[in-house]
């Protein structure tokens, strides 16, 4: 109990690549716990994983969205704590086979990872809840999947004008159960940067689920 207390505390600033994969089995050993960020190219995915970690060179931020088709992993200052970045979702000229094999690819990582502990989606405020974005909502609740909602951009519109797309996205996410945060986000302001690491450190240190034993 005495070495729980004095383990020092989660650090997001404390991220650092580890490893790219392009198919499960290159990834590293499924253990410890990691949450996932997803989000279509254009979303400012990787901004976003650049401000929560604060490093603006972490995750690398592309002209060409949908370059991107690997899965990154970045270590914490934590044993086998970890964020990871998923191949962004391009643009509707990206053809049929490269959407498919890319949502083949992220398929294999969301249904046979054991360790992960959530999902982060990463949506622009101005343009929310898109097709692929609803595809993930849908398939954090049928899999039970807790989901954070990064809506961000907000720096984009004024403040009444964002609170209104905020109103407006929870009232379209009520019936999810899966969606525990739902974030106004600016990785230029910082606006919800403390907000979403609050809400990582909780997943990443939860204790492990145990089987119990009737």
């Amino acid at each position: 109990m005495d070495s729980d207390l004095t383990q020092k505390s989660l650090s997001f600033n404390s991220a650092r690549f580890l490893i790219s994969a392009s198919r499960l089995d290159e990834c590293p050993p499924d253990f410890g716990a990691e949450v996932a960020f997803a989000g279509r190219s254009n979303a400012g995915k990787s901004s976003a994983l650049n401000a929560i970690t604060a490093n603006g060179k972490l995750a690398r931020t592309s002209k060409t969205p949908g370059r991107t088709r690997l899965i990154n992993f970045f270590t914490l200052n934590r044993e086998n704590m970890r964020l990871v970045d998923l191949p962004g979702y391009g643009y509707a000229k990206v053809s049929r086979d490269m959407k498919d094999d890319w949502q083949k690819h992220l398929g294999h990582y969301l249904n046979e990872r054991r360790c992960l502990r959530g999902l982060v989606l990463v949506m622009d405020i101005r343009h929310p809840l898109t097709d692929f974005d609803q595809m993930m909502v849908d398939w954090c609740e049928h899999n039970n999947l807790p989901l954070m909602i990064l809506a961000t951009k907000a720096d984009k519109l004024k403040f009444g004008q964002a609170k209104t797309a905020m109103l407006g996205i929870a009232g379209k996410l009520k019936p999810f159960s899966c969606v525990q945060h739902l974030i106004m986000f600016s990785a230029t302001s910082k606006r919800g940067v403390d907000e979403c690491r609050e809400a990582l450190t909780d997943w990443l240190e939860a204790p492990e689920a145990e089987e119990t034993e009737e």
